[in-house]
């Protein structure tokens, strides 16, 4: 079930909520029973055959829980290496196998053929999660927790599909509240507002902006010729598209989750406005970059063992963090391209350290947010493209600056506005004005203003580990409060979206 599809928003959702709210107040208990059978509704209505692979995933993770808690059982070491081993068996089965028989048939001379696999939804990110929780347990970092509230740690369902990946220390001890929600007509106000800007970014702005980065992207898989313009215009349109799908998705999730009185762990904060890429995974996708620090970086031996040794392990997390987000050479070309940019980063913030008053540092430090951009947009083309070969021809016509037109012939394209043939001839540039205007409008929002979680810091929309909203934040001019304009404007933007909307898309990272 899609947060922007009408069953979701019309019946689920409410639905959900009426029932949450009425067993509060009979039992705390009897509400979080009601959310897990609701959070198992809204898994199982995409397919509900795979009910049963996440209720065997949680009941064998919590009997591994169980097991490492008593003295007298098995050796607690083998009991985690059994637990992690059979977590990413299954994720390698489902996510990974035709990946893998494909590349062993190419490289020998056999033909493996399998079945049909479908790939479970969220499937990353609860297999994570769960592991993360016997990685703890092994390492005496959980107390006691009761199966119920294990359920809903893993079954949560604002962040089950997409994300974020939840922390137990952050989710359960909410869950273990014995009280209703307080303050819940605020709740209400601030999650119904979050709710209604992460569907409008889905909706209006990644879903318009998809119209512009999917011809570029399949004319460069079919080979056909792409201008320089043309694939700039279809790779950033894609960066933008992919942000606010994301951007969208998560202030949905975090505006759900308030609306039950759960914050969320806050997991994207404006990524296109870093300065480097250090701080870029520090600002997307936090949860991932966190999990991927805490339970494969810093085992792997983090920065303690020299430069060199470094670098090796920022290069083998990011391979890691790049195969995670799919079974393609391409996810994992773009994991070592990150890779490749952090280890430049670091060498880079070890050079200037003591330089800081040579000109070209001081200009680099002016020009690092663009580069950090450009950076992220070349690595988003192979990410986006559905093999090497379509990632290939967009870069090769992103990077030949001898295709460039003269100065007269591209101020009549701009004057035109051909993009792509996006619509048909007679029909005139209405639309392509239309999609130019949104390319723009996207950019603004982007870099200039505050993003959601700015504007709302004073409700505590997340949990903000990171430090994020802290006291640089607090003089902002524009502030949401439940005013009655506030108010307004949130129902126009909601009824707006609402009435436009043309389809229900998918998000982009429930591909992940």
């Amino acid at each position: 079930m899609l947060f922007n599809s009408p069953e979701f928003i019309f019946a689920f959702l409410p639905i959900t909520l009426i029932l949450f709210y009425f067993l509060s107040r009979f039992k705390a208990s009897y509400a979080i029973l009601g959310l897990i059978f609701c959070s198992l509704v809204f898994y199982g209505w995409w397919n509900p055959k795979y009910l049963l692979l996440i209720i065997l995933s949680i009941l064998f993770n919590y009997g591994i829980y169980l097991l490492m808690g008593r003295s007298n059982g098995f050796p607690r070491k083998w009991l985690l290496i059994a637990g992690i081993t059979l977590n990413l068996a299954a994720l390698a089965y489902f996510k990974y196998a035709y990946f893998i028989v494909d590349n062993i048939n190419a490289l020998t001379t056999l033909n493996i053929s399998l079945g049909e696999i479908i790939l479970p939804l969220a499937i990353s990110f609860f297999t994570f999660q769960q592991i993360t929780f016997l990685v703890d347990t092994y390492q005496d970092k959980t107390t006691k927790h009761d199966f119920s509230r294990y359920c809903l740690f893993v079954l949560f369902f604002p962040q089950l599909i997409a994300g974020p990946i939840v922390h137990h220390k952050e989710m359960i001890p909410q869950f273990s509240k014995q009280t209703l929600p307080k303050n819940i007509s605020e709740n209400f106000n601030a999650g119904i507002t979050l709710f209604a800007i992460g569907l409008f970014k889905k909706v209006m702005l990644a879903d318009n902006l998809a119209l512009i980065a999917d011809p570029a992207f399949s004319m460069a898989e079919l080979n056909q010729q792409l201008s320089f313009f043309d694939a700039w215009f279809g790779a950033i349109a894609y960066s933008f598209q992919l942000y606010f799908d994301f951007s969208g998705y998560s202030e949905m999730a975090l505006g759900i989750a308030i609306m039950f009185g759960i914050r969320l762990p806050l997991n994207f904060f404006s990524p296109y406005k870093s300065k480097s890429i250090i701080e870029f995974w520090q600002r997307w996708h936090m949860t991932l970059s966190r999990f991927l620090k805490d339970y494969l970086y810093i085992p792997l031996g983090g920065n303690r063992n020299g430069a060199m040794k470094r670098y090796r392990n920022l290069l083998l997390t990011m391979l890691l963090g790049g195969i995670w987000h799919g079974a393609g050479w391409t996810f994992l070309i773009w994991g070592a391209l990150h890779g490749f940019f952090l280890v430049v980063n670091h060498r880079w913030r070890a050079f200037s350290e003591h330089k800081q008053h040579n000109l070209l540092i001081r200009f680099t430090v002016l020009l690092s947010p663009l580069i950090t951009f450009l950076c992220v947009v070349l690595a988003w083309v192979v990410f986006r493209a559905e093999s090497i070969n379509g990632a290939s021809q967009m870069l090769s016509a992103m990077l030949q600056l001898d295709s460039i037109a003269t100065s007269e012939a591209y101020l009549r394209k701009i004057v035109q506005l051909p993009l792509l043939d996006l619509f048909q001839p007679g029909i005139g540039s209405s639309k392509s004005l239309i999609l130019y205007a949104i390319l723009i409008l996207s950019a603004s929002i982007i870099f200039l203003l505050p993003n959601t979680v700015e504007l709302m810091q004073k409700e505590h929309p997340a949990l903000d580990k990171a430090g994020f909203l802290g006291k640089e934040n607090s003089n902002m001019r524009i502030q949401w409060h439940a005013t009655p304009a506030w108010q307004l404007i949130i129902a126009v933007l909601l009824s707006a979206t609402l009435l436009s909307s043309a389809g229900v898309s998918p998000f982009l990272y429930f591909q992940f």
